[in-house]
This record gives C-alpha cells, sequence and structure tokens, in this order.
C-alpha cells in the first residue's frame, strides 16, 4: 500500500487522539499531513511534535500565540481559524482526511474537503445530520469519496460489500442502550452530567457520550445512514444490543442477515477507514466466542429515550429539520454539561425547537448556517 498523508481534523479529541494511536502503529503506511484543534494548545503542540506535521492549525484564534511558542523551535507551520483548515485540506499533500471535530463546526471543513475531491473518513456525524443532501451532492459532483467512521456505519459498510449488488431489504443499527438501559424514567430523570458520562463500553468525548445516555446519537446515526447508504428511514430499525459486539447488520429481500462483529474499540474502524480497501492491525482484543457467551437484544424505549423519537421525526419531515434538530442538541447538551438543566429537559428543548422551526424543504448551505444560528438561539433562550 502506498503511503498516505492524513489530515486529522479534531485531533485532540477522542477519535483524533486514537487516530493517532492507529498511526503509531502503522508509521510506514501513514504521514500526518495537518492536524487542528480548538482549544487545546498544549496536546495539539504535542502531537504537532511527534508526528513531525507539516501544518498545524488551531481554530480558536485566542490560543495562536501560545501553539506559535509552543513549536517555536519546530518546522511546522502554526495557522489560526477555520477559513486556514477549510484551505489546507484542499491541498495537494492531503490523501485522506479524517473528520473528528465535534458538533456542527466540522461542516465548512469537510465541504472543503469533498470540493477538493478528497478521501474523507467521517466521524462528525453532524455534518450528515444538518446538511445531509449538501454534503452527498458535493461529494458526487467533485468525485470525492466518504468513508464512515462510526463503528455502526463502517459495520454496515462492511455487510454492503458483501452483498454483491442485492437489494438491501433494512439495515439495523445497533445500539449499547448506553448507561441509563435498565434505569427508570423516574431515576433517569434525576440523572446529573457525571451519572450520564459512565458509558458502559465506548470511551468517548462528553458530547457523544450524553448523546449515547439520551440515545440522540442513535438518532444522528439514523439521519447519517439515510443519506450514507441512500436508504429510506423506514428502511432503518434500531435495536439495543448491550454488548456492543455486534456493530450493525444488513437485511435482504430473503431474510439472511450478515452483520459485523467486532470488540468495542475505535481503532478498528478508524483503521479500516484509513487503508481500504486492505485491512491492518490495530492492537485491539480479538473476540473469543467461547468466553463471550450470549448476545441480547431489545426494542428501544421511546418513552425513556424521546431523543430517538424526534430524530425519526426529523428526518421524515427533511429539509432543514436535522440541522435545527442538532442545533438545539449541541445547546442543550452544553447547559446539561454545565447542571443548567436537567435530563430531560434536553428532549424537551429538541421538541419545542423542532416545532416552532422555520422550515426549508430545500435548504441552500446558507439556510443551514441560518438555521443553525436561529434554533441555537432559541435554544439557549428555553435555558436562560
Amino acid at each position: 500500500m502506498k503511503k498516505r498523508k492524513i489530515a486529522i481534523l479534531g485531533s485532540t479529541g477522542s477519535i483524533g487522539t486514537q487516530t493517532l494511536d492507529v498511526v503509531r502503529q502503522h508509521r510506514d503506511l501513514f504521514e500526518v499531513e495537518l492536524i487542528s484543534a480548538n482549544n487545546n494548545a498544549e496536546l495539539l503542540a504535542a502531537q504537532a511534535r511527534e508526528f513531525d506535521v507539516n501544518n498545524v492549525v488551531i481554530c480558536n484564534e485566542a490560543r495562536y500565540e501560545a501553539v506559535c511558542e509552543a513549536l517555536r523551535d519546530s518546522d511546522s507551520k502554526v495557522w489560526a481559524g477555520v477559513d486556514s483548515l477549510c484551505s489546507l485540506v484542499r491541498g495537494d499533500g492531503v490523501d485522506i482526511v479524517v473528520g473528528a471535530m465535534v458538533g456542527f463546526s466540522g461542516l465548512r471543513p469537510t465541504l472543503a474537503a469533498l470540493e477538493a475531491g478528497k478521501i474523507v473518513a467521517l466521524a462528525n456525524k453532524e455534518t450528515l445530520v444538518a446538511a445531509g443532501a449538501l454534503v452527498t451532492r458535493t461529494m458526487r459532483e467533485h468525485g470525492a469519496v466518504i468513508l464512515p467512521v462510526d463503528s455502526e456505519h463502517s459495520a454496515i459498510f462492511q455487510c454492503l460489500l458483501g452483498a454483491q449488488g442485492n437489494t438491501v431489504e433494512k439495515i439495523h443499527l445497533t445500539a449499547s442502550g448506553g448507561p441509563f438501559r435498565t434505569w427508570s424514567r423516574t431515576q433517569i430523570a434525576a440523572a446529573k452530567a457525571g451519572d450520564a458520562l459512565k458509558h458502559p463500553n465506548w470511551d468517548m468525548g462528553a458530547k457523544v457520550t450524553i448523546d449515547s445516555a439520551t440515545m440522540m446519537n442513535k438518532g444522528f446515526e439514523v439521519i447519517e445512514a439515510r443519506w450514507l447508504f441512500d436508504v429510506a428511514p423506514k428502511d432503518i430499525n434500531v435495536v439495543v444490543h448491550p454488548e456492543s459486539i455486534i456493530h450493525s447488520m444488513v437485511e435482504f429481500t430473503d431474510g439472511a442477515v450478515i452483520a459485523q462483529l467486532g470488540c468495542p474499540d475505535m481503532r478498528e474502524p478508524i483503521g479500516f477507514a484509513l487503508s481500504f480497501p486492505a485491512r491492518i492491525t490495530v492492537g485491539n482484543r480479538k473476540l473469543d466466542f467461547a468466553q463471550l457467551g450470549s448476545l441480547s437484544f431489545e426494542a428501544p424505549d421511546l418513552s425513556r429515550f424521546p431523543n430517538l423519537r424526534l430524530a425519526f421525526e426529523a428526518i421524515e419531515r427533511g429539509g432543514n429539520a436535522p440541522c435545527a434538530l442538532n442545533a438545539a442538541n449541541e445547546v442543550a447538551v452544553a447547559a446539561y454539561l454545565k447542571g443548567q438543566i436537567g435530563f430531560y429537559d434536553i428532549s424537551r428543548i429538541n421538541e419545542k425547537c423542532l416545532a416552532g422551526l422555520n422550515f426549508a424543504a430545500n435548504p441552500s448551505l446558507e439556510d443551514i448556517f441560518e438555521t443553525n444560528a436561529e434554533v441555537a438561539k432559541i435554544a439557549d433562550g428555553c435555558i436562560n
């Protein structure tokens, strides 16, 4: 395999650091050309030194001097702001762009990479949630490629490789159920952020972990799957699978189901996306089926986890509704993490913002940014 030059957007977050761990194990296959972070200047500089990174972008311009000072005696070039990031991902020195930024902020750099015809290993689900039609159209128009990094969508992609062009009947997205799977609604209502951050299976950033606890993360994955695999929402099913061993499944018209299994370790789908179509070792645990024992499944409880219902409603409605849901959720989750609102206030704010949406059936990119800003302001008003 020819050595591939990688840009990691959000290198200091959970997906970004695990991507660098994959690179650390395969220096002969990958070279880190570009890394970026929003605020974590210290870790960003340390990563730049370890991997001898050519271009380093700190999106928060207030942290620019700190990164410059930390890398003063290195060969790394330091840049500031999202505009710089969008420009650099278009460069000829980048083969693969890993989209690991958190939230709506990942949209502009992802579109820039797609417009340049890049391979985008996408972990930032909010990009497709907010602007799925625009993103996939941009990909097609510029001959770019999106490879999914989410474990569930990577699993679906791998299952579809065995489809041989046969018609897919249904996609089954598996969900761990999060930390509150066995809690009553009364218990969940009283849960603090510290409780919600205790995910039983996965090590993720705070925002994604809270989204997993509310099952909004799974709702966003439904929307993401709709765009990645061009399937109708009615053909996407969510099933709770507490062991997180089966990462997702594809069902065909004859009733046969292909599933992808593995230990819960994000380095596997990251490594698969970076090396595709080859497979590489990533130092993760291997399944021992004798030790594993049984696997269990159950239907999600929409009364305890209403955010999943809201996600299905948003994608059925279409237009800018998913963007509005994402914008409201980002504000609400941030407030919950600060202890400003309760657990079920998140879904109440999300539902209120969806109900009051200034709907656009075929939103432009400008409409998407306007929707994000307007709804975020409304959600903030619900809190304050």
